[in-house]
This record gives structure tokens, sequence and C-alpha cells, in this order.
């Protein structure tokens, strides 16, 4: 999304529950260069549906958007016989979550989590496990576990609705440690144990 789908949000045409933010350094594909790449930078994007994985908003039966009149920017530049207007606006500035949460609150989580959840950190902590073992590995499920209870912990004590923790937090690190080669397995007692991903799987 670009900074001038701002104000779609605040109006309430699209719903925070219904955005996720890809965190700066995390792995992504990027769609104009047809790659994955390790994102310099925050992106917010809308959610797509889980079996089809088109847009939230596209009504498969009625072949239409739900929210035509209020798309974003991007959408709206969108034309199969010219890309030329949607690459302009692909240029402009982005839309990052401190242009939309104003809350000091919320900001200060966000700002704890990015701080104990990077991706940068988890990055030195992977590439350690090697030399340091458990100690590595000790790190990287303590930024799991923390990760994990923020959303729990921000829904309940603020009020905010659970789908919007990834609109706050980023995707969970449970689901994007895969970048790193690794998976999480959540065990009976609610623990999470750390190892090495399958060799036939895919990174999201």
């Amino acid at each position: 999304m670009q900074i001038t789908d701002v104000s779609l949000v605040y109006d309430g045409f699209i719903e925070r529950g219904n955005l996720y933010t890809i965190r700066m350094g995390e792995l992504v594909r990027d769609n104009i260069r047809g790659e994955l790449i390790v994102t310099d930078k925050e992106i917010i994007k809308i959610k797509e549906k889980e079996k089809s994985r088109g847009c939230i908003y596209y009504d498969e039966k009625a072949k239409a958007c739900t929210i035509y009149e209020y798309r974003p920017i991007q959408c709206k530049a969108l034309a199969c016989w010219d890309d030329s207007e949607f690459m302009r606006v692909y240029a402009r500035p982005k839309v990052h979550r401190r242009d939309i949460i104003r809350d000091k609150i919320v900001l200060g989580l966000m700002n704890e989590h990015n701080k104990r959840c990077s991706y940068s950190e988890l990055d030195k902590c992977v590439r350690k496990i090697e030399q340091e073992g458990e100690e590595a590995v000790g790190r990287i499920l303590e930024a799991l576990r923390f990760d994990h209870h923020i959303r729990a912990f921000t829904s309940k004590k603020l009020g905010i609705d659970l789908s919007e923790m990834d609109f706050l937090f980023g995707r969970p690190l449970t689901e994007t440690i895969t970048m790193f080669g690794l998976k999480v397995i959540k065990k009976s007692d609610g623990s999470f144990f750390l190892t090495v991903l399958d060799a036939h799987s895919t990174p999201r």
C-alpha cells in the first residue's frame, strides 16, 4: 500500500484486520522482478484468502472487487495493456505502520517487538548455531516466545482484535522462521521446539 492509501484505513474502507506487515529484513517475493528478496523496508499489504490466495476483497462469485470505489491506488493503476502508470504509482512512497497507528502504548509495544524480534538479530543467531549451539538456539526461542505472547497480550490488555496482530507485529515468527531453513513445532504443553526445515519444503 502507498502513503496515499492511509485515508482508506482511517475512513474504514480497508480494515486493519485485513492488512499484514512485512517487516524489514523479511524474505518476500518481489512480484515486479519475480524473485525472492530480503526486503530493506517495511511493506503493508492486504491479506489474501487462505485457499485461493486471491485478494481478500475480491468476490469470486461476482467476479468483482467489493471495495472497488475505495480500492488502493496500485489497484486503480493496474491496466493489462499498459503497466507504465502502475510502475509510476509503485515507485511512490509506501505506507508504514506509524502512518496509521497513533496510540503511544501500541507504538511502544511495536518498538519493543522490533528490538526483540528483528530479522537481523535472528539472522545473527542462526549463523551462530554451529558455533554456540544451545545458547544461540535459546535466543531464537526467546524471540519466538516473545512474538507469540505479545499478540495475545496486546489483544487482551488493549482490546484490539486478534485479526489486527499481523498488521501491528508482522507475520508470526513461527511462520516466517522458515526463511532461515528452520521450522517450529509447538508441543502439547505450549512450548516451542526448533528443528531444521525439511529439505523438500520451500520458505515462504
